[in-house]
C-alpha cells in the first residue's frame, strides 16, 4: 500500500473525468490518501469525490511523516508552491497538468492513468532538482527561502538599482539594471529565459546569473558553478529594493547583505517512461512547427 498526499487548485469541469479516473486506480490499489484540506473542499463542492472519506493536511507540519509521493494537480506555478509543503522531506512530487502542459507539471491529461499504473506498478525513476537558498546578513530568513526556479532582485518604484555581486567574495560586476536573477537550471526556462537566458539541462549543476533590462547592453547572462556563494549589496534611490523567491516577494532594506547559494537539499520528481525534458522543451516552446522544418 502506499501513503499518496494530493495538493492542487480548481480545475475546470472538463477535467473531472481525469480525477475520477485516477481516484478509480487509487482505490484498486488500496492507497491511503491525504489531500490538502483546501483542495479536500474544491473536490467535495464540485466533484463527487466525497473527500470527507480521506485524512487531510495543511502543511508541512501537519503532512502525514511516511508520505511517499506527493500529486501536484494544476500548473507550474501550483508544482512550485508543493516545495514549501514537501521541503526536506525526501517526497517525491508527481506533476499533474489540468491546463496547458507545463515544465514542471509535465503530466497531460491523457496520460494520468498510464502513469498512475506505472507509479504502481514501479516503472518509474526519481530525478533530482537543485534548489537555491537566500540568506540575509547571513542568518536564514524567517519566511520560507528555498526557491526551486530562481531568487530574483527587484527595484522597488522608478530608477534602476545597482547590485554589487561577489562569487565566492570575490568581486564579479556591478549591475546597473531593473533587477537580477539568479536562476537554477530548472527555472532556466521561467523568468531567466524570458530575459534573455540560456536554456539549461536540468542535471546541470550551476545557477545563472542574468540581468533584468541592464544599463550596460554588453552585460550578459553568465552561468556559474552551483558551488559557489554568490554575494550580493544593492542600492537604490529609495531606502528598499524587492526580493522574489520563486513567486513569494517581500521588501528589504538596502543596508542589508543577501548570500545566495545551493540548497543543502534537492526535490524529487517523479519521471515516467516516455516523459523527458527534451519532449516537454520541444512541445511547449514550439520547436519544429515552422513547415520548413
Amino acid at each position: 500500500m502506499k501513503k499518496i498526499a494530493l495538493y492542487g487548485r480548481n480545475f475546470s469541469k472538463d477535467f473531472f473525468i481525469n480525477i475520477r479516473a485516477l481516484f478509480d486506480i487509487f482505490n484498486k490499489y488500496h492507497t491511503e490518501l491525504s489531500i490538502h484540506v483546501e483542495f479536500a473542499d474544491f473536490l467535495s463542492n464540485s466533484t463527487d469525490i466525497n473527500s470527507g472519506e480521506y485524512k487531510t493536511f495543511h502543511d508541512n507540519a501537519t503532512l502525514p511523516i511516511d508520505t511517499d509521493f506527493l500529486f501536484s494537480f494544476g500548473g507550474d506555478g501550483t508544482f512550485l508552491e508543493t516545495l514549501k509543503i514537501v521541503k526536506d522531506r525526501d517526497i517525491p512530487v508527481i506533476g499533474i497538468n489540468t491546463g496547458r502542459l507545463g515544465f514542471l507539471a509535465n503530466i497531460s491529461r491523457e496520460e494520468i492513468c498510464l502513469s498512475a499504473e506505472d507509479l504502481f506498478q514501479g516503472n518509474y525513476s526519481l530525478e533530482e532538482r537543485t534548489l537555491i537558498r537566500l540568506k540575509s546578513n547571513g542568518k536564514e530568513s524567517g519566511k520560507f527561502n528555498v526557491a526551486l526556479n530562481e531568487i530574483t532582485i527587484h527595484k522597488y518604484g522608478a530608477g534602476m538599482i545597482s547590485v554589487n555581486t561577489e562569487l565566492d567574495g570575490e568581486y564579479l560586476n556591478t549591475y546597473w539594471a531593473d533587477g537580477l536573477i539568479i536562476s537554477t537550471p530548472t527555472g532556466s526556462t521561467a523568468y531567466s529565459m524570458s530575459v534573455g537566458g540560456p536554456i539549461v539541462l536540468p542535471e546541470s549543476r550551476n545557477f545563472i546569473i542574468s540581468p533584468i533590462a541592464p544599463h550596460n547592453l554588453s552585460v550578459r547572462p553568465l552561468i556559474v558553478p552551483d558551488n559557489k556563494s554568490i554575494g550580493l549589496r544593492v542600492k537604490s534611490r529609495t531606502d528598499r529594493f524587492l526580493v522574489s523567491v520563486d513567486s513569494v516577494t517581500h521588501e528589504v532594506e538596502n543596508n542589508v547583505i543577501l548570500n545566495i547559494d545551493k540548497a543543502p537539499y534537492s526535490l524529487k520528481l517523479v519521471k515516467f517512461p516516455g516523459t523527458n525534458f527534451y519532449n516537454t522543451l520541444r512541445n511547449k516552446l514550439m520547436w519544429g512547427v515552422d513547415k520548413r522544418n
